[in-house]
């Protein structure tokens, strides 16, 4: 009887223990497959937001800032501190409207050192008032009408601006040229065209 006793015994506990085992094979299992799917789910989620960095971060760098296709020409161009001299020359020739509207134009945008080598004064009388044609003559002469990348650029090529005046480019060791203007920075894209960066600034003929 006693034997008998011990045996059942001995049987329930062990059916215990297995069931015991048996449930936290399970119970790890189910954290196992817990977690498994929180990490997936965490780096889709840093995946999703590195696919968003990347679209927020489309543009062309100029004067250290991020031209994006979202804003407009003019847009753009106040946000440069490389461009502050021309964007005051744009606004002193009333064409911000003009560069701000569907276009789609392409600016060749001389950065503030391209002013400063102009002759000592110059800058300063081009934005009286009085010289406001002028003005506007001589930046009409960056502009085309039309969407040119440098891609669509040739050797040689000659193009009208706004102005009426022809501009030429060149290509010398790899470089692009328009007149005697090197292109520092291409295809920085708005809403309503492209600007380049040039090194100097085109007169018109007299």
């Amino acid at each position: 009887m006693k034997k008998q006793i011990f045996t059942v015994a001995m049987a329930l506990a062990f059916l215990s223990l297995a069931s015991a085992c048996n449930s936290s094979k399970t119970g790890s299992a189910t954290d196992t497959a817990s977690k498994m799917a929180a990490d997936t789910s965490s780096k889709m989620s840093g995946m999703a937001a590195d696919t968003s960095k990347m679209h927020t971060q489309e543009g062309v760098m100029v004067g250290g800032a991020l031209m994006v296709p979202t804003k407009n020409i003019v847009e753009n161009a106040v946000e440069s501190k490389d461009h502050t001299t021309l964007v005051a020359a744009v606004k002193a020739a009333g064409l911000a409207e003009t560069l701000s509207g569907k276009g789609p134009f392409t600016v060749f945008a001389p950065t503030n050192e391209a002013f400063d080598k102009l002759p000592a004064g110059t800058v300063a009388s081009l934005l009286k008032p009085e010289m406001k044609k002028d003005l506007a003559g001589i930046l009409t002469y960056h502009v085309i009408a039309g969407n040119y990348k440098a891609a669509d650029l040739k050797d040689g090529l000659e193009l009208a601006t706004v102005q009426g005046q022809k501009v030429k480019f060149t290509k010398k060791d790899g470089q692009w040229y328009i007149n005697d203007a090197k292109i520092t920075i291409t295809d920085a894209v708005s809403s309503n065209g492209v600007t380049h960066v040039i090194d100097a600034v085109l007169m018109p003929k007299k």
